[in-house]
């Protein structure tokens, strides 16, 4: 049967009208992988719910029918789905009526009637239907942080779902902005708690879905486009800016210091993935933060949307890292054509992965970048650094060692498999599809050793202690890289590791990743940005 999923809640009022179309389009790891099309209707007496869909691998589902009826106070009434997932037929019909969902099921054949006994006002959402989750925003448009629903996983069980907290979101195109509300909430699978994150417009109705540990965000179309970015962080002095690239633009924030004639200039760059000027990375967003405090303390300072992502143009489905630093070299470029700031003085500071975009670019404009700096960055090849990670993780699970050493057997063919084009035939073809990619091969490739001997810049290794995905060795291997150089005087080394810090550069009690969702401080760690701060003063000083 179907794998326990999410599934979501609360309570709508106000007279704004709350009806209409709406499109969706989902997203795993980044890539576009389906779309839904999804009404909301009001007729006399409750509320309907229709959608049809289709999305690729490796989900390869589709449906031709959803209808899902609540009455006028949200009395679950109906469910009627009709699809296919991986090629079979998938048939759903169930009823609500004095407590108890009784359910039809075809799927693959077989049949069977379920019977579940579920509260008056549960909320139908089986798995992979998210037009499913309209209902669960208009209920949720009046929740307030502890409210918990019923939620009917249809049709295998009720569980419950709490809104754990409310955050105002704000979200821009070139013509429009939005207000939104970020609801995070707890579903109480059979097999644990499931964290998810559902975005509610003003009129209540749904904006994004998501569940961040599995890498899937549905969006509305309208909040999806190249034009559309989170506005997750802002500074009094930020102004906007189209900068060009290859055959396309990429969108950018910069921030002026206060009494500063020509100020020296500090480029950010973000980590792996889909990222925005900001780097918001559950709720946090690290180089709005660290831009803010940069430019307070003197810099001018430049973030922009990844290729593909918000504003910018270009796509990510065939990028690499050498691409994004062909866009960085731009974003030089861009900057040292402006007449209001000290092209003397450019400096790049790269977090995680943006550290080994940073070096590359170091590598590559020696007059051009002054200093560089990098937070969190890896010291070692793609390809240990993906071992390094999947052993810590086998590390958590209790399975036998021979278990182990075959997961890890199958992730070295995968990576050969990607490395030399050959050998896929020892992959299953799902995880082909999640591995064979461009940038996955840049990343396997990318040696640090090879790119740091031909840097001649100072270059700043900062560290949090408790980083688990980048751990704080990284920084020691960097270190020895660099101080292997042989580029003169000037290309002096600093490693710096901030205790009680971790891979997001904020305060921390175990650095897990697990951890991340319910950090109880979303601020970067002052003396991350004290230390930087400190350390760009000192090797980009103002001429006399």
């Amino acid at each position: 049967m179907w794998s326990a999923g999410p599934a979501g809640q609360s309570v709508q009022t106000g007279q704004e009208d709350q009806t209409g179309e709406a499109v969706f389009t989902v997203f795993l790891r980044g890539q576009r992988i389906g779309s839904e099309e999804v009404t909301v209707a009001r007729p006399s007496g409750g509320w309907v719910v229709t959608a049809t869909g289709r999305t690729g691998p490796p989900l390869e589902f589709s449906f031709d029918k959803f209808v899902a009826r609540y009455g006028a106070d949200w009395q679950t009434q109906s469910l009627e789905v009709l699809g296919q997932m991986r090629g079979q037929g998938l048939l759903l019909n169930t009823e609500f009526s004095g407590g108890t969902a009784s359910s039809d099921v075809v799927q693959a054949g077989k049949q069977a009637r379920l019977s579940h006994k579920v509260s008056a006002d549960t909320i139908a959402l089986p798995n992979n239907f998210y037009g499913a989750y309209e209902v669960l925003a208009l209920r949720l448009h009046t929740a307030q942080a502890g409210s918990a629903f019923p939620i009917y996983v249809a049709p295998q069980a009720e569980i419950q779902a709490t809104v754990i907290k409310i955050t105002p979101r704000r979200m821009e195109t070139s013509s429009t902005k939005y207000e939104l509300r970020q609801f995070d909430l707890s579903f109480q699978n059979p097999g644990g708690a499931l964290l998810v994150e559902v975005w509610v417009d003003a009129r209540g109705r749904l904006a994004r879905f998501a569940i961040p540990v599995a890498s899937l965000a549905v969006v509305r179309d309208d909040l999806s486009s190249v034009m559309s970015r989170l506005d997750s962080f802002s500074h009094p002095r930020d102004e906007a800016a189209f900068i060009p690239a290859n055959g396309f633009s990429l969108a950018a924030s910069f921030t002026k210091p206060e009494g500063i004639a020509k100020p020296p200039v500090v480029i950010l760059v973000s980590g792996s993935g889909p990222q925005d000027r900001d780097e918001t990375v559950f709720g946090i967003p690290i180089l709005g933060q660290v831009a803010g405090r940069l430019s307070d303390a003197g810099f001018f300072v430049v973030r922009y949307d990844k290729r593909g992502v918000g504003q910018s143009g270009g796509r990510i489905e065939t990028t690499s890292i050498e691409a994004y630093a062909e866009d960085l070299r731009g974003v030089v470029d861009w900057v040292r054509r402006r007449k209001d700031v000290d092209t003397d003085r450019v400096a790049v500071v790269g977090h995680s992965e943006g550290g080994s975009v940073a070096l590359l670019v170091g590598s590559q404009m020696r007059g051009q970048v002054r200093a560089l700096g990098l937070l969190a960055a890896p010291g070692q090849t793609g390809r240990e650094i993906t071992l390094m990670q999947q052993r810590r993780a086998l590390d958590k699970l209790q399975e036998p060692e021979t278990a182990k050493q075959e997961k890890i057997a199958l992730q070295n063919r995968i990576m050969d498999a990607v490395i030399s084009g050959a050998g896929w035939e020892t992959v299953p073809p799902e995880l082909r599809r999640q591995a064979d990619s461009v940038w996955f091969r840049s990343w396997l490739l990318f040696d640090p050793a090879q790119v740091v001997r031909r840097t001649n810049q100072p270059i700043l290794l900062l560290q949090g202690s408790l980083d688990t995905q980048v751990p704080p060795d990284q920084a020691d291997k960097l270190e020895a890289l660099a101080n292997a150089r042989r580029a003169g005087p000037s290309a002096v080394t600093r490693k710096i590791v901030v205790p009680g810090v971790n891979h997001l550069l904020v305060p921390t009690r175990t650095g897990e990743v697990e951890e991340y969702a319910s950090l109880p401080v979303k601020t970067v760690s002052r003396e991350i940005t004290d230390t930087l701060i400190s350390w760009l003063k000192e090797v980009l000083p103002a001429k006399r």
